[in-house]
């Protein structure tokens, strides 16, 4: 019982460590040019935020948020439940993924709860850079 009791405790820790990187590392992930990458902004908050609940892509959302199926899941990609288009590269404003983790998605036509779902939102600066990358034009890069 004191092993699993241990093993327990040292894998809450490490996800709570990762879950506060995760806001370091993609606030701070833009190129010096000043373009938002998707690989070292966007990935590390999709990893350690969302895929522990949209992973298989049979979860509420339809969504594969692990990083190798991440992009093809959300750019350009429809929500099952309004129809609504998750990332539409160039226009943030028309982006119901970010409605949904900025908490406005029911002020257009979305459903549900914000996420992350039963956490802590997302900082405004973690948000502020997957708003930057998507008016950037959502590059997979």
């Amino acid at each position: 019982m004191k092993r699993l009791m241990d093993g327990l405790l040292t894998s809450l820790s490490v996800m709570a460590i990762g879950t506060l990187q995760a806001g370091a590392v993609s606030a701070s992930a833009a190129v010096e040019d000043g373009s938002v990458s998707f690989t070292q902004a966007v990935i590390p908050v999709l990893r350690t935020q969302c895929a522990t609940c949209h992973m298989t892509g049979t979860e509420p959302g339809n969504l594969k948020l692990y990083p190798s199926a991440a992009y093809d899941s959300i750019v350009e990609a429809k929500s099952p439940g309004t129809g609504a288009t998750l990332v539409v590269p160039g226009n943030p404003d028309s982006s119901y993924l970010l409605h949904k983790i900025k908490g406005t998605h029911l002020e257009h036509g979305g459903t549900g709860g914000r996420m992350p779902f039963g956490q802590r939102p997302l900082a405004d600066d973690v948000i502020s850079v997957i708003e930057k990358w998507i008016d950037q034009g959502a590059l997979n890069n």
